[in-house]
């Protein structure tokens, strides 16, 4: 019997490159790394945590020779490809665009720029009708656990239709719209509100929600006041408040950029400050506040 088990190491130890194998065992592992980075705190990780318990009782059920649970898992299992690919639609389209932007980082640059014109001249629309808006650009921190009472929406990112949604007329303009990997994803969603009692006097339920997000992801958020028609952009619990619009598309495009663009923005927001309209493009008076990152 050892011997039979020796001749049987042998022969797998027998086709065992070290520097093949160990890119091999390299690239699976870096694979599997960055899977689990990827669907780190999302819905995907219950998904999986139940796959792998199905697969855990097709093992059991071969074991104990449990023939009718083995047919029924073995049946399911073995479309498991097709099963992960509709599971996890979402995230793997997510991962190849991410992955496309590190390829063409121009390409990612101009899509960055166009969101941010896009999300600006809304923005500002709204502000001109005196009407409320809720802005969510989702980065790398998934909101899917964060936000509630979203309705599924997956269209282009375009002025008129963020400006639609939220008119009073609209069933979904009272709440957030969330822009998801530079598609509009929901839109009448529930944002978790701060707790802190620092914020400026005049903020309102739509800037605390703002606030609330962004101290719990790395989202950037854009509010429009109904009733001082002000733009306001929170990123990390910082509050920029009173933007013009060229001030806003620029600080939407560092900060989306990230790098050195957003480390210069979160800079700016970091110290609370008032700058005059003419240090911002000439228009608007432009007040930093810090809003808090502890």
């Amino acid at each position: 019997m050892i011997e039979v088990l020796w001749g049987l190491l042998l022969d797998q130890v027998s086709g065992f490159d070290p520097v093949r194998d160990t890119i091999d065992i390299a690239l699976v592992a870096l694979g599997v790394y960055w899977l689990l980075i990827l669907i780190r705190g999302t819905r995907a990780v219950q998904i999986l945590v139940g796959l792998l318990l199905l697969i855990g009782t097709s093992l059991v059920s071969q074991a104990f020779e449990l023939t009718t649970v083995e047919w029924i898992l073995d049946n399911f299992l073995s479309s498991a490809v097709l099963i992960i690919i509709v599971l996890f639609q979402t995230d793997i389209r997510r991962a190849l665009a991410r992955v496309g932007r590190g390829v063409f980082p121009s390409v990612a640059k101009q899509e960055e720029t166009q969101l941010a014109e896009e999300v600006a001249r809304a923005a500002q629309s709204l502000a001109q009708k005196r009407v409320g808006a809720l802005f969510v650009l989702e980065r790398e921190t998934h909101l899917s656990d964060l936000i509630e009472a979203g309705t599924a929406i997956d269209a282009a990112v375009k002025r008129d239709l963020l400006v639609s949604l939220f008119m009073p007329q609209s069933p979904l303009h009272d709440g957030a719209v969330v822009i998801q990997g530079g598609r509009i994803a929901q839109a009448g969603c529930i944002l978790p509100l701060t707790l802190r009692e620092d914020l400026p006097e005049g903020v309102g339920t739509r800037h605390r929600a703002a606030v609330g997000i962004t101290e719990e992801s790395d989202a950037v958020v854009i509010v429009v006041s109904e009733e001082t028609q002000a733009l306001s952009v929170v990123v990390g619990g910082v509050m920029a408040r009173s933007l013009d619009g060229a001030r806003l598309r620029e600080v939407l495009r560092d900060v989306l950029a990230g790098g050195e663009g957003e480390r210069r923005v979160m800079a700016e927001l970091a110290g609370p400050r008032e700058a005059s309209g003419d240090e911002h493009l000439g228009a608007a008076r432009s007040e930093m506040t810090q809003a808090g990152r502890a």
